[in-house]
């Protein structure tokens, strides 16, 4: 991904698996990235002006990223993607989870509200 990804984004997700350009996620204020990260370098590139930086911390978001992949590598052939798929329970704490600060207080709030009314 070159320079300025995922800038402005709103919804969805989006998964990488390569390197990023500089100031990835500026003006990002909806969805969710998740970036693989194996050398430990996106730190550097990241805009953290309206984001948050997580690790995958539940097995349904680990699943879910998985799937993504899971696609990718059917709709492509990656690779990357193959290795990524293999290597899973290994890998899976590699990739950073980029996650808008606004996005993430109406997520809360709206499971807040759920929990509440039931």
């Amino acid at each position: 991904v070159g320079d300025h990804g995922c800038e402005y984004m709103t919804g969805g997700r989006v998964v990488v698996l390569g390197p990023t350009g500089r100031n990835f996620a500026a003006g990002m204020s909806g969805g969710i990235a998740y970036v693989w990260d194996p050398n430990d370098s996106f730190l550097t590139r990241c805009n953290l002006g309206m984001v948050e930086l997580e690790r995958i911390e539940t097995d349904t978001e680990s699943n879910e990223v998985l799937e993504l992949i899971t696609r990718h590598r059917q709709w492509t052939g990656s690779n990357v993607a193959d290795s990524i798929i293999r290597q899973w329970p290994n890998v899976v704490s590699q990739f950073i989870k980029v996650m808008p600060i606004d996005y993430k207080r109406v997520l809360a709030e709206n499971q807040t509200a759920i929990e509440t009314s039931v």
